[in-house]
């Protein structure tokens, strides 16, 4: 069990320590957002605040997903050791 938890760790660091940024988005909601920004509006920020949540909501999900599935298995494993 350490092992494959080694293993997922090990694979998590790697692709996060060479991961590129991306710079391509559309064109129309760059220009928007730098737009805003120097214009002194406040639409850049709600902007990357959209899409911060848009981002969130997958992992919230899986989260959600993953604790429900491991308290099932937990209560299950309990029960059958008594």
């Amino acid at each position: 069990m350490k092992r494959i938890a080694f293993v997922f760790v090990f694979i998590v660091l790697s692709a996060i320590s060479v991961s590129n940024t991306a710079n391509a988005q559309c064109a129309m909601c760059s220009v928007n957002a730098e737009q805003s920004v120097k214009n002194g509006n406040t639409q850049g920020k709600g902007l990357n605040t959209g899409i911060l949540y848009l981002l969130a909501i997958p992992y919230v999900l899986l989260t959600g997903i993953g604790v429900l599935w491991y308290m099932k298995f937990r209560k299950n494993t309990t029960q059958g050791i008594s």
